[in-house]
This record gives structure tokens, C-alpha cells and sequence, in this order.
């Protein structure tokens, strides 16, 4: 059974920066590709990064390119999202997930089994 708690989305102002953290409660975290997706509202569940078991790979969605960075801390069971320059259309609920395939890049939704409860970031104008 895979546990996630994500913790640090908030609102702050456009160009300011967030980094959103999930913490999982797993036997063998290093074993799991983790992820973040984002939801915005009437929107569907986007990809945002990902990073395979030992960090060593990471993938981003073109939004966020040159603007977030995925890292995780197998020592800590953590995943950390550091975004900066944010804009208003970041603006969603941030999600964590964990997926124990061996597939990469994964880049949806399906792909991933396990899931947070979610972080709400708010960019504002």
C-alpha cells in the first residue's frame, strides 16, 4: 500500500515561487516512479514532471520547462516540485502519484496507480 501527503501549495503572486513536497508512506520508495500532475478547474489532470527510481532521469511538460524542478530524497521517502516564475495559469490543484511500472517517461495519467489528495496552487495577477 502506497500512502502520499502532498503539503506546500499556497497563493502567492505571479514571478513568485512555490515548491509543493509529497511524502510517502511506502516499503521500498526508491523503487517507485514518482510524478506530479496538476488539475485546474474544468480542466482534465495534466502531466507536469516526472523522476524515475534514482533520480537520475527527469521529464517536464513544456509549460514547465526551464521554470519547475522535480527532485526526490530516498532517505526522507520525498518528492519535492520547486516552481518558479509562476504564472496564473499554473494555477490547480497539485497532485503526487507513484507508479511501480517500468515504464519511462510516464507521462499519464493511467500510468500511475497511486495518488495523493492534492495541493491547491493559486497564481495570482
Amino acid at each position: 500500500q502506497v500512502q502520499l501527503v502532498e503539503s506546500g501549495g499556497g497563493l502567492v503572486q505571479a514571478g513568485e515561487s512555490l515548491r509543493p513536497s509529497c511524502a510517502a508512506s511506502v516499503r521500498l520508495f526508491s523503487s517507485y516512479t514518482m510524478a506530479w500532475f496538476r488539475q485546474a478547474p474544468g480542466k482534465e489532470r495534466e502531466f507536469v514532471a516526472t523522476i524515475t527510481w534514482t533520480g537520475s532521469m527527469t521529464r517536464y511538460a513544456r509549460p514547465a520547462e526551464g521554470r519547475f524542478t522535480i527532485s526526490r530524497d530516498n532517505t526522507k521517502n520525498t518528492v519535492d516540485l520547486k516552481m518558479n516564475s509562476l504564472k496564473p495559469e499554473d494555477t490547480a490543484v497539485y497532485y503526487c502519484a507513484a507508479s511501480g511500472s517500468s515504464i519511462w517517461p510516464a507521462l499519464r495519467v493511467t500510468n500511475y496507480g497511486y495518488w495523493g489528495q492534492g495541493t491547491q496552487v493559486t497564481v495570482s495577477s
